[in-house]
């Protein structure tokens, strides 16, 4: 993987090296995955000889990530263009196929704003939708998911690991639950390409992952299906993706897709272990350097590279600013809502203070994060909030 580097007009156009802190938003594509990538530009519905070959790469990478998923023969991989795509598919693929069984969805208050504004758009069409606290952590009481299943509820979804603040929510026991009570269970595991994808030991029904998270190319994103899991297509045509996504599939991107998830399932002990002892690090030195501030997320039930603080008496849209001029790259939250200068809803539902909480930003690290580099970040961290605490 080829090293980030930019040009910093504002010291002359000197060439040097950035340090980007927001993998969570987007990682860049691995050189293996790029040596993988074929630019096979058939349609793979086409029956000449340059479209077999491209439908035969396109099941060979569904396949591959079967088997990577440990998923059983009869269960189902729908490609799609993004972890958004593959959350709506999910959500209102069910809601419209169950209807006639109830109308009830139960999913959480830190979902991902695919979830929560496809619950929302379900709601104009008559669907009942309950939203679940969290407690400090932002973590879901399974109890409470059980407390709130009724006769008509259809579906709960729940992330693996929150985007923002990087908790990892305990899915099993959710997933125990949902089984005894004949509910279908979704999760979001956009976040959670580097944690275990067991399908048979998570128990999930349905789960959605996408391809730039994990060092694969943008412009792929999947639906895992559980064998006897009924689902109403969003999108109608051509009836590909088992009549269920219709469209000319991606083949270049799903190929790329299914090698970075097999690197990174392959790779995840050592890369996770890497990634903690690095994230443990960063925060020690943030709390040792720099006061009034918080970590947000479960302090233990967390993804090994999110470090999501909190720092009174400053607003994060300038602290970024700011890093961003030292060539420091991190967010506020998720990209998905950049955007937006209002308090994460995560946050909110977390009850953090709002004076902390606009004052957050989100640190995630990946392969090229090096103890220098985060030596230099706490550095550079300290003397803008140093310097923006004393104008405040």
């Amino acid at each position: 993987m080829e090293t980030f580097r930019r040009i910093a007009g504002d010291v002359g156009g000197i060439e040097i090296k950035m340090i980007y802190l927001d993998y969570a938003a987007a990682a860049p594509v691995r050189t293996e995955v790029v040596r993988n990538v074929e630019k096979y530009f058939a349609n793979p519905s086409s029956m000449h000889d340059a479209g077999k070959k491209a439908k035969e790469l396109l099941e060979n990478s569904r396949e591959k990530i079967k088997k990577i998923m440990n998923a059983n023969i009869g269960d189902k991989i729908i490609f799609t263009s993004s972890g958004t795509e593959s959350v709506n598919l999910a959500i209102k693929g069910v809601a419209r196929a169950y209807i006639k069984k109830g109308n009830h969805i139960i999913t959480s208050k830190v979902e991902h704003k695919a979830v929560l504004e496809t619950c929302k758009y379900l709601e104009q069409e008559g669907f009942s939708v309950t939203y679940l606290d969290v407690d400090k952590y932002g973590r879901v009481n399974p109890k409470d998911v059980e407390k709130k299943i009724t006769a008509k509820t259809i579906l709960v979804s729940i992330m693996y690991a929150n985007n923002e603040i990087g908790t990892i929510q305990p899915l099993q026991e959710i997933a125990a639950i949902t089984k005894k009570k004949k509910v279908l269970f979704h999760s979001d595991a956009c976040q959670a390409g580097f944690l275990s994808l067991d399908m048979q030991k998570l128990g999930i029904d349905l789960l959605t992952l996408n391809s730039n998270k994990i060092y694969g190319p943008k412009g792929a994103g999947l639906l895992y299906v559980r064998e006897g899991v009924k689902l109403e297509p969003l999108i109608h045509g051509g009836g590909q993706e088992f009549g269920l996504r219709s469209g000319t599939e991606n083949v270049a991107a799903i190929m790329g897709f299914g090698k970075a998830l097999g690197l990174a399932q392959a790779e995840k002990e050592k890369e996770n272990k890497n990634l903690c002892g690095l994230r443990d690090y960063f925060i020690k030195e943030v709390q040792k350097n720099i006061n009034e501030m918080i970590l947000n997320g479960h302090p233990q039930e967390r993804l090994p590279n999110n470090v999501h603080l909190s720092f009174e008496s400053v607003e994060a849209e300038t602290v970024l600013s700011y890093l961003n001029q030292r060539g420091i790259y991190a967010s506020a939250g998720s990209a998905c809502t950049a955007d937006e200068i209002e308090v994460s809803h995560v946050l909110k539902a977390m009850k953090v203070p709002e004076g902390l909480a606009k004052g957050s930003i989100r640190f995630s690290l990946g392969k090229e994060t090096t103890k220098k580099n985060i030596d230099k970040v706490v550095k550079v961290l300290s003397e803008i909030i140093t310097s923006l605490r004393k104008v405040f």
